[in-house]
């Protein structure tokens, strides 16, 4: 591959993680501040990934990921996210808010598997999203299960960056929070990477890639309440999926 192909391919990549990491569509105008490309090549580059399924526009003409992620993505970790499916769908019916099955991959929480929310008002994470683990909730309670050198090592590598009130950017403040959720086998993001988005996660333990399930939604709906129920219900589901993966 010639340098100019390698230097698409890495800006390609750019597009794809900047829509990843947004909470909603983008136009054109914003992909290419957030990816520092001139307005013609960013534009150049969707058209061609949208070609290939893995960018969607809409009526707005706004940026989206494309389904073409979501098949990569169940690829990447096929035998996990296929026994996901159907125990992700049993989440949602229970809870009624998004069910997701992530995995650690190169430092980044990789979502592979997920079961959307009936809800009008929901949390939706693209299968084939990549984000930091520090502010996520499967992030989390997958860090929980690891030894807190390799979490320390993995922290300095990616940073702690802020983006809400309550994301926690402190590596000492964060190593105690994941000690509470080892001890009581949940993870919690309150609001850490989205504002009013409330994150119940548990880790599978054995898997490899280190897999967690999470139950989302906004705080609103996801009380003391829904919370206890979710951990019964996440819990279930992961004896369950590190028996199937065994």
């Amino acid at each position: 591959m010639t340098t100019s192909g390698v230097q698409s391919l890495e800006r390609a990549f750019d597009v794809l993680e900047t829509l990843g990491d947004a909470a909603r569509p983008l136009s054109l105008a914003e992909i290419a501040a957030q990816t520092g490309l001139a307005a013609p090549t960013a534009h150049r580059l969707l058209k061609t990934l949208q070609s290939r399924g893995a960018v969607n526009q809409g009526n707005d003409r706004n940026y989206s990921l494309g389904p073409t992620l979501i098949a990569l993505g169940r690829q990447a970790t096929p035998g996990l996210a296929e026994m996901a499916a159907p125990i992700l769908a049993e989440l949602e019916e229970l809870s009624q808010e998004t069910a997701n099955l992530a995995v650690l991959e190169h430092d980044l929480i990789v979502y592979v598997a997920q079961i959307a929310s009936r809800q009008q008002m929901r949390m939706f994470t693209e299968v084939g999203r990549q984000v930091l683990p520090h502010a996520s909730g499967v992030g989390k309670a997958i860090m929980s299960m690891l030894p807190e050198h390799h979490v320390r090592a993995l922290l300095q590598r990616t940073g702690q960056p802020k983006y809400t009130e309550t994301t926690i950017t402190d590596e000492t403040a964060l190593i105690a929070d994941l000690r509470e959720a080892r001890a009581r086998g949940f993870a919690i993001d309150d609001g850490e990477k989205e504002v009013g988005v409330r994150c119940i996660a548990v880790a599978i333990p054995g898997t490899n890639p280190p897999a967690a399930v999470s139950i989302s939604g906004p705080a609103v709906r996801m009380t003391e309440v829904a919370v206890a129920q979710c951990v019964e219900a996440l819990r279930e589901a992961a004896r369950t999926l590190q028996g199937d993966s065994a």
